[in-house]
């Protein structure tokens, strides 16, 4: 009998034994699949950050290429027009200064144009303004429509345009013509033929006035347009071709010297023939 209770009790141990075994082994094997979860779930986390690492800097990189964009949003001014009231300019002796007296309609100089605190862009603390071009030279800005200049002998091209205080031509208000100052073996220029003229970016940018530059350009006796003849912009190396006569913005510039070199082409990507279709600028972002 004692063996036998020996025997039962030995049994019973051994279940008890097993059951505990089989409870232990399935407690390992949860706690071994938990952990694999949690590993997995923790390199999923990590790949996700570093994917969205990497999202993060080429969203930086596109933000520093260079971008060229139409500017909308600026008044017309349809009404406006500027014209020579004073007739002398035509052939003219050799002077040390020329006067010149303008005449303009519908449009307030040294006013500033609405909109010139919000665009972005670089203003003139003066106001409204004439851009004097001569010869596809860097502009000079008069806020009167009287004043003298200097023009050396020869002959020479003045385009005249009306421009908003934050220096975006007035397309419909502008004048063209020959200016001959003393002797000139040089023929005047042909102003029936196409030609470009270069008016904005210019000078220096400093602060925010660098984060967005107006491209702007004067186009006489031409239009543009995907299929006919556009305007190639390229901008410290990269090309842009343009289709519309609009005002453009460029962004995404490094701080520096930037080069812009504007050329009118034809349907053919050929330069068209001109002594201003093809101009090279630099101008400082600080």
């Amino acid at each position: 009998m004692l063996i036998f209770a020996n025997h039962n009790y030995f049994s019973e141990s051994l279940s008890k034994f097993v059951e505990n075994f089989n409870i232990m082994k399935k407690i390992t094997v949860s706690l071994f699949v938990l952990s694999f979860i949690m590993f997995s779930c923790k390199n999923d986390k990590t790949e996700g950050q570093e994917k969205e690492i990497d999202t993060s800097v080429e969203k930086t990189q596109e933000v520093k290429q260079i971008t060229l964009t139409k500017f909308e949003g600026s008044p017309k001014f349809e009404e406006a027009s500027i014209s020579l009231e004073k007739a002398n300019v035509g052939e003219l002796d050799s002077v040390a200064n020329v006067d010149f007296k303008f005449a303009i309609q519908n449009y307030q100089l040294g006013e500033q144009t609405p909109t010139a605190e919000e665009n972005g862009l670089a203003n003139s603390a003066k106001g409204q303004h004439i851009h004097f071009i001569l010869n596809n030279m860097p502009y000079h800005a008069y806020y009167e429509s009287e004043f003298s200049k200097e023009i050396p002998e020869g002959n020479h091209v003045l385009l005249a345009f009306l421009s908003r205080s934050y220096h975006e031509s007035v397309k419909n208000a502008f004048l063209v013509t020959n200016l001959k100052v003393g002797d000139s073996d040089v023929e005047p220029a042909d102003l029936t033929a196409p030609h470009m003229f270069y008016s904005r970016p210019k000078g220096t940018y400093k602060g925010k006035d660098t984060e967005k530059l107006l491209l702007d350009f004067f186009l006489v006796n031409t239009e543009i347009s995907e299929t006919g003849n556009k305007v190639k912009a390229t901008i410290n190396g990269e090309e842009f071709l343009i289709t519309e006569w609009v005002p453009y913005v460029i962004e995404g510039l490094d701080k520096g010297e930037l080069t812009i070199r504007l050329q009118l082409i034809d349907s053919k990507d050929n330069l068209i023939e001109g002594p201003f279709n093809d101009v090279t600028r630099k101008v400082t972002l600080e």
